[in-house]
């Protein structure tokens, strides 16, 4: 407090102190803040090693995601081509015949980012699945035959990655392992095993707010570091 004189008389002023710079505010990567639900769609390609083969698992998956920190959807997958088995062809089996064992499953996933800001994260992905499985027997003549599906269950927990090359796409990466479980007996053949992946992701909600908003769509915004 000071005191001015004023026309002979005495007015108190306060005296404000000169505030300095606010120091910097470290960007808080530990999860990206979205109060509200938006849809998100992925492409994603699996790989196995299956009897010593590498395969290919196609699926495609779709979900809501809440608070940016959960998500929780469903998922449909296919082996993109057989495995050959390791297993004694039935007695009888021409020689020279070929056969593969075949799989694909529905899957409910749920994910949890753990760290990340907007334009990269971290999340822990889990799938649980029911499925079937078959052997193809591919004759020497062309003729095919199928054995009867098998249901199995199957687990897979892992660890994934994505990057934001735009505010509605992003490409990703993981891996983890599938542990397959059977109702009735098991396939002899090597289903369970070791998951790597990649992905491409496309925000829709994003999406529908750049197109709504005759946004650039190749833009950054939203993106760039506070």
């Amino acid at each position: 407090m000071r005191t001015v004189l004023v026309g002979g008389g005495l007015l108190l002023a306060p005296i404000v102190a000169q505030a300095g710079p606010l120091p910097a505010v470290a960007e808080d990567t530990t999860f990206v803040r979205q109060s509200h639900r938006r849809a998100v769609f992925q492409f994603d390609q699996r790989f196995s090693i299956l009897n010593g083969k590498v395969v290919g698992i196609n699926g495609v998956k779709g979900g809501i995601e809440w608070r940016g920190r959960w998500r929780a959807g469903l998922g449909v997958y296919r082996l993109s081509g057989g495995v050959p088995t390791r297993v004694t062809q039935p007695v009888g089996t021409p020689a020279g015949t070929r056969d593969e064992v075949r799989f694909r499953y529905l899957a409910g996933y749920g994910e949890y980012v753990f760290i990340g800001n907007p334009r990269w994260e971290l999340s822990l992905p889990l799938q649980v699945g029911i499925g079937n499985y078959y052997t193809k027997y591919t004759f020497p003549d062309g003729g095919v035959q199928r054995t009867n599906n098998q249901i199995l269950y199957l687990v897979e927990p892992s660890i994934a990655a994505h990057y934001r090359v735009f505010r509605w796409v992003g490409i990703g990466a993981g891996t983890g392992y599938r542990q397959v479980f059977a109702s009735g007996e098991l396939p002899e053949d090597q289903i369970s095993g070791y998951i790597f992946f990649g992905r491409v992701k496309l925000f829709l909600g994003d999406f529908i707010k750049v197109v709504r908003g005759h946004e650039r769509l190749f833009s950054q915004k939203g993106l760039e570091r506070k």
